[in-house]
């Protein structure tokens, strides 16, 4: 059994396990938990009612942070021609096609959203087991393959915070929520916008209970149980 620091198990004391926490008292409490050095990603996983083998119960979409993820967001347009010029000057930080493409191959991932405009997937297509794995694929579903007129709009959702969201072969849904350097009240903004977006996201196919539970994290910290009846209410106005 892994033996936890004394700062983690100090912080362990401040929550109540047996407690659901409000979407306010979670977030309050996961910055006082806090005890890296470093600056932690705070992260909302939400246990679904839904059978993820069933191809009518998937989920997968995308949600806007309105305060971002606290980082710089480096997007990769896969474009040729007027599409490559609109991504270039619409502040994209890597454009290309083949070269682009050549240079994944050769295990550069320098980058955290791919984006790509649909002439382009016949050849972005075999890169399917490189990017799949790192979650880095375009698809039409997620918003990140998209016609060179939408390429604007796309790229100021990614560099402004866009994160996406799907449904793993757990029936678990892990989504980042912004940095616990954040404020309390940008948190929780940050977490009702993913929160709208998911239930938005509803597929047609669910039975039963859409959300069973959810929780509250940190990078390095235990997981706060919400309470979902106010989780699931959230709004942004």
């Amino acid at each position: 059994m892994k033996t936890r620091g004394k700062k983690y198990l100090d912080a362990v004391k401040l929550l109540d396990v047996a407690k659901e926490y409000t979407p306010g008292e979670a977030v309050t409490l996961a910055k006082k938990m806090t005890h890296t050095r470093f600056d932690e990603t705070v992260e909302l996983h939400l246990r679904m009612g839904l059978d993820s083998k069933n191809a009518t119960q998937q989920v997968r979409g995308v949600a806007l942070l309105p305060h971002g993820l606290g980082k710089k967001v480096r997007v990769l347009i896969f474009a040729q021609g007027e599409a490559a010029r609109t991504a270039e000057t619409n502040g994209a930080d890597y454009v290309g096609g083949d070269e682009l493409i050549q240079k994944i191959e050769g295990g550069w991932l320098e980058f955290d959203t791919a984006i790509a405009t649909p002439d382009m997937m016949g050849k972005v297509g075999k890169l399917g087991k490189i990017l799949g794995r790192k979650g880095l694929m375009p698809n039409p579903k997620a918003g990140t393959v998209v016609v060179a007129n939408d390429l604007p709009r796309i790229i100021q959702m990614a560099l402004k915070g866009r994160v996406e969201f799907k449904l793993d072969r757990t029936a678990i849904i892990h989504v980042p929520v912004g940095k616990t350097s954040f404020t309390e009240d940008k948190l929780v903004e940050n977490l009702t916008a993913v929160v709208e977006a998911i239930m938005k996201a509803k597929p047609s196919g669910a039975k039963g209970q859409y959300v069973k539970t959810a929780s509250l994290t940190t990078t390095m910290g235990p997981g706060i149980k919400l309470d979902l009846k106010p989780t699931l209410a959230l709004t942004a106005g």
